[in-house]
């Protein structure tokens, strides 16, 4: 392990933006950095310009987001672990300050902007992201929609002037940690999530439950590339193992089946109460029954 150094890792398949993302990584660094790029089961378009401290893993097969992340973090030698989208802008010595305040049970997250991948810009007509919530996992008509990490933007204004901040969940996208921490985690898992789905929710869950802390770093920022109609996701996922991931993180968490935490879920639901989407006796309410697939359906107590 090279003590002090960042190891940038970046899952990529068949990303447009990820030349200019591993250029601009390497512009605004200003400490040691590494950066190992996973090619997913297919070449880029483009590369970016070649340096010493930038190395490709190309996966023949196309294994998924989960593994193309492990297997980054399996080679790469730095201190400390980056993990971002292959759509990222980032500001000017973003790699000290994030540096500058981490322990190492924590997950920091940088504020985020929306970028313009275009000019290459963060989209200032967008207000930057601070918070997130983990949403209740049952809608009103009893389907499980899942815990995801929704924009929290009344506890951002609150909380404003907080500029390293307590944070229940986040997107994903861009994620910091100590390798001691990374370790700790086990990396992320494919049972029962699949390939892709759930990526924060699963750290993000272990950091807290287990101990740790995951934090806002409004000190410094990055902007992501929302994907949709006009830049195609290179991850796409099928309905059912999305769904499944879903129903296998809800059951997991919800139903406190991780046998190293420390926390229970109501631990952390108390923590940042009141939740939006969640109702005061949610306990009372929430119950996992099994489907005739085997899978697990939302119930609820009389």
């Amino acid at each position: 392990m090279d003590k002090g150094k960042l190891s940038i890792i970046i899952p990529s398949r068949g990303e447009q933006f990820m030349p200019q993302t591993v250029n601009d990584i390497f512009a605004k660094a200003k400490g040691s950095i590494e950066v190992t790029v996973i090619l997913d089961g297919a070449w880029p378009v483009a590369f970016p310009k070649d340096r010493p401290n930038l190395v490709y893993i190309h996966l023949g097969e196309a294994q998924g987001m989960r593994p193309a992340i492990n297997s980054g973090a399996s080679i790469s030698h730095g201190e400390f672990l980056l993990k971002c989208d292959g759509h990222c802008l980032f500001a000017e010595g973003f790699d000290e300050v994030l540096r500058s305040e981490v322990e190492d049970n924590w997950i920091v997250v940088p504020r985020r902007y929306s970028l313009d991948p275009v000019t290459w810009t963060r989209n200032e007509d967008k207000a930057p992201v601070d918070a997130h919530y983990l949403s209740y996992p049952i809608a009103q008509d009893q389907t499980i929609y899942g815990l995801h990490g929704e924009v929290w933007r009344e506890r951002a204004k609150q909380r404003a002037d907080v500029l390293f901040d307590d944070e229940m969940s986040s997107q994903g996208s861009a994620w910091f940690m100590t390798r001691k921490h990374w370790d700790w985690l086990c990396g992320l898992h494919t049972e029962g999530y699949g390939t892709f789905i759930q990526e924060f929710q699963e750290l993000g869950m272990k950091t807290w439950l287990g101990g740790g802390q995951v934090k806002v770093n409004k000190k410094t920022w990055y902007a992501h590339l929302h994907k949709g109609t006009r830049f195609p996701r290179g991850y796409p996922l099928s309905r059912s193992e999305r769904d499944q991931g879903i129903r296998y993180s809800a059951d997991f968490w919800m139903n406190n089946r991780w046998t190293g935490r420390v926390h229970d879920m109501s631990w952390l639901i108390s923590k940042f109460a009141p939740v939006p989407s969640w109702p005061d006796n949610w306990e009372e309410l929430f119950q996992l029954l099994p489907d005739e697939s085997g899978g697990l359906v939302p119930g609820t107590t009389e």
